[in-house]
């Protein structure tokens, strides 16, 4: 069975005829590559798009490699490679005069709990402890480009709790330890080169900034304004959290490694023990409220079991005309979206640039981007 893009080819150019977005693009693979592509809107066929957090996972990745050539332990603590991880105390409030209280975590961060949002450390758009303490000592934040940013309190003791930070920052730093080479130089040998993401890079040329999609900002009339929120034009570090970029058919290549359970990249068993829960019995919070809305809107949990994998959350139930079961996913502060369904072997792409994160015209386009897929792949494939 063809697979008819008509419906989710109107649903995108309805998103930029309405104004919901100024540019979009969408895209759908399956274990054999693409099947469905389309742009509207500013965005073309070779935009490019920053990544974001859409970066973790494809960091997370090189991580992974190292672990099964056995250069790397899931168990290791951060501070036994990265011995300056050691000095980070945790962050518990604030005296009556204004001053932080720090104290030193009762554990010792791991490997593991830096690919799963657990080790502690947060971000300053959703911690109002992190932005006040910001505030108070004038350190940057990671979207500065400086590596000092990294070096902020934890917000939690690790292993207590899922809090989203600069866990995948960290966990880049680990692997460029290990390997020698910066990340961006280790992710072309091993992840972007075997895979053919020509295009993807922390530091695109001039010829290739030119094709970036302008960023955008949601007013409070629901209109569309330029955006003074911007990646910083150079980074003292490869941040492994935010930093890359590329178009989306090479993020569709990175999905589709993923359909395969890993090919080209990683070995099957690598690839399924990561889209496995690895958080034990620590609930995702309810919601992920934003302590700067110009950058992020609170993002509500789905009311549905989820859990979190090693570099992706994964949603732990059939959603009906949806996803399956297992499922791994995330997206990137500039609402760009992914998932890798392996058990129906398909996944999705949705890219735009624009802010706060979590718009509601663009979810809303996500939702009816995912039902149209599924629409056309239930009749072709098999439930499970």
């Amino acid at each position: 069975m063809a697979f008819d893009g008509s419906a989710i080819q109107a649903l995108l150019d309805g998103a930029v005829a309405r104004g919901a977005v100024h540019g979009i693009a969408g895209l759908v693979v399956n274990r054999d590559g693409a099947v469905f592509h389309h742009v509207a809107g500013e965005a073309r066929a070779d935009t490019l798009f920053r990544n974001a957090s859409m970066t973790k996972a494809v960091a997370t990745t090189g991580a992974l490699q190292l672990v099964e050539q056995g250069r790397l332990s899931l168990d290791a603590t951060v501070a036994s490679i990265l011995p300056e991880f050691g000095q980070l105390q945790v962050l518990d409030g604030f005296d009556a005069d204004g001053q932080p209280r720090l104290r030193p975590p009762a554990s010792a961060a791991t490997v593991r709990q830096l690919m799963t949002h657990t080790a502690g450390l947060g971000y300053f758009f959703t911690s109002d402890k992190l932005l006040r303490h910001l505030a108070q000592t004038g350190a940057p934040s990671p979207l500065s480009g400086e590596k000092r940013s990294l070096s902020v309190p934890l917000v939690n003791d690790p292993g207590t709790a899922w809090a989203y930070g600069v866990n995948t920052d960290w966990l880049g730093l680990v692997v460029e330890k290990i390997s020698g080479q910066t990340l961006g130089s280790y992710l072309q040998q091993h992840v972007y080169g075997p895979l053919g993401m020509a295009e993807s890079s922390f530091a695109p040329s001039a010829a290739q900034r030119a094709r970036l999609l302008r960023v955008m900002q949601r007013q409070a009339d629901g209109t569309l304004a330029p955006s003074v929120h911007d990646l910083p034009a150079t980074s003292e570090w490869d941040a492994a959290g935010h930093g890359s970029y590329g178009t989306i058919q090479d993020y569709g290549r990175f999905v589709q490694a993923w359909l395969n359970d890993g090919a080209g990249v990683l070995q099957p068993a690598t690839a399924q023990m990561a889209m496995q829960p690895q958080i034990g019995s620590i609930q995702l919070p309810a919601l992920m409220k934003s302590a700067l809305p110009e950058l992020s809107n609170d993002v509500p949990s789905m009311p549905v079991p989820q859990s979190w994998g090693l570099g992706f959350h994964l949603t732990m139930t059939d959603l009906p005309g949806m996803r399956s079961s297992g499922t791994g996913d995330w997206a990137g502060v500039f609402n760009s979206y992914y998932w890798i369904d392996r058990r129906k072997g398909i996944g999705g792409v949705l890219m735009t640039q624009l802010l706060p994160f979590f718009d509601m015209p663009v979810i809303e386009t996500l939702m009816g981007f995912e039902m149209a897929v599924y629409q056309q792949v239930g009749a072709a494939l098999p439930a499970a």
